[in-house]
């Protein structure tokens, strides 16, 4: 069943006022280390049912007149030609996408700055492309024994060979692709310079979890967790915190751990630092804007259990380590959660079972579960796809929405010309299908008309599912788990 356990118009008018208050501290400039996405945030949405994805952006939305972006990539990641899991390209790539995403939302991309720069032939290919596109790009250049070695990194032979990146705005939002890209290097190298040429700057970071205002075992910083366990993140009682306020503030290990080295190199910058904790530093408003508790601990342990399932799965294609699935198995404990709260999970299986088939069980929104089996003419995802949007149309499951005349042309095309060998239906088949049918059909219509309603369903197949029906899923908003079984006893699984 879902439930709203997160207000994201407070979350918008809080955490924008609390940025503004935080610039103004700093006498009107302030560099802010933006991780995690700024875009597309589904973790969040799932773990606080009520926060947009694009919430983040919408609250830079409200301060777009103070608001400049700097993007940040690491040379070392284009070297490598990294790519980001979740839109299957490269950082450089991404870059372009990022700043067309906020040139979209009239959003002010400044620069780019190519870090960890050490002539890498694809770097500068890369800084004349961005070039030839308009795009102002700097160069920062790698520091021998960063952090740790203070002397040499606030001297002009270690932040002083950077490249000094002009900026006009207040507020200097410093992102990247992703984890590793130097946007905290960035930010201080900022400092230094603006310090020399006699500007008044600060800094401050900007992460949505750990939730600092949360307690350290609470299921929201659990699923923190459980999304970060390839990182090995690990949250914990921020120390500094407690010694200086007397108060318990959860943040995670990384910070912790550079607290000490980033707080030597703001007093060797400004003379003293303006922090006493790692959590001092952030601006992060999320824990404030909690309206149901409740709501939000369930919905944060079904990401842990979510996060489980697909290690599972990654494992038995060889792409995850049993390390992680132990640690997802702590966390499971931690929350007090097991597989059987996840009711799609029995479902699924049971259906299988019955059937002596692959299955695939969907829990709507109202609460309502509802199940598909593999079928000579429809896979599992694709029959349990059917009979839900068939019963929020109010059709009897007995009506066939494709008549089989129109299915056999398309799977001997399947495996006649495509070289396919499975000729049952996938989900994006399906819906091709069924879209053709509205020419003529006006209930095939209706039927698609309740697509934007499986959005927040959960599912689970009892079987590893194509990677054609787990993008399908992923785009209507269907949030799938899969058992770490194939459905064939094939050494080769086509995706």
């Amino acid at each position: 069943m879902y439930s709203i356990g997160f207000d994201n118009e407070k979350y918008l008018t809080t955490q924008s006022a609390h940025i503004t208050e935080r610039i103004a501290q700093f006498a009107g400039k302030l560099y802010l280390e933006f991780g995690g996405k700024l875009f597309d945030d589904f973790h969040a949405s799932r773990v606080l049912p009520g926060f947009a994805p694009n919430s983040k952006v919408q609250m830079l939305g409200q301060l777009k007149e103070l608001v400049e972006i700097v993007l940040a990539i690491s040379a070392t990641d284009i070297e490598k030609n990294k790519v980001r899991g979740d839109h299957g390209i490269t950082y450089d790539e991404d870059i372009l996408r990022l700043i067309d995403a906020f040139r979209r939302e009239d959003l002010t991309v400044g620069s780019v700055v190519i870090t960890k720069f050490a002539g890498q032939p694809e770097a500068v290919s890369f800084q004349h492309r961005l070039e030839r596109l308009g795009v102002p790009v700097y160069l920062h250049y790698p520091i021998a024994d960063y952090p740790t070695n203070v002397p040499l990194i606030v001297s002009p032979e270690g932040f002083g060979k950077n490249d000094y990146i002009p900026t006009t705005r207040p507020l200097v939002v410093v992102t990247a692709p992703g984890p590793g890209s130097g946007k905290l290097a960035v930010c201080l190298s900022q400092l230094y310079h603006e310090l020399r040429r006699g500007h008044k700057a600060g800094y401050a970071k900007f992460e949505t979890f750990p939730v600092w205002n949360l307690p350290l075992r609470h299921p929201v910083n659990l699923a923190y967790e459980a999304a970060t366990t390839d990182l090995s993140d690990v949250t914990l009682i921020d120390p500094y915190h407690m010694e200086a306020y007397g108060k318990t503030a959860t943040n995670y290990n990384r910070d912790v751990d550079s607290f000490p080295v980033l707080n030597t190199i703001f007093e060797e910058i400004w003379g003293s630092s303006p922090y006493r904790s790692p959590t001092d530093m952030g601006v992060n408003m999320v824990g404030n804007c909690i309206s149901d508790d409740k709501v939000c601990r369930a919905a944060a342990g079904q990401e842990i259990l979510r996060r489980y399932f697909h290690a599972l799965t990654q494992e038995r294609t060889g792409m995850a380590v049993k390390s992680e699935i132990q640690k997802l198995e702590l966390l499971l404990g931690a929350a007090r959660i097991s597989v059987s709260d996840r009711p799609v999970v029995a479902a699924a299986r049971q259906k299988a079972e019955d059937s002596a088939t692959p299955a695939l069980a969907i829990e709507l929104p109202d609460g309502t579960i509802l199940c598909g089996r593999t079928t000579p003419l429809l896979g599992a995802a694709s029959a349990a796809l059917l009979n839900c949007l068939k019963f929020m149309a109010g059709i009897h499951d007995d009506v066939k929405l494709i008549s089989p005349i129109m299915i056999e042309p398309i799977q001997r095309l399947k495996i006649g010309f495509l070289g396919n060998r499975n000729p049952r239906l996938h989900t994006d088949e399906v819906l091709i299908a069924l879209s053709i049918c509205t020419a003529t059909n006006p209930t095939a219509e209706l039927v698609l008309e309740q697509l934007p309603k499986l959005r927040n369903s959960e599912a689970h197949a009892s079987v590893i599912l194509s990677q054609v029906d787990i993008n399908v899923f992923k785009k209507l908003g269907i949030r799938l788990t899969c058992d770490p079984v194939y459905d064939s006893k094939n050494l080769f699984h086509k995706k």
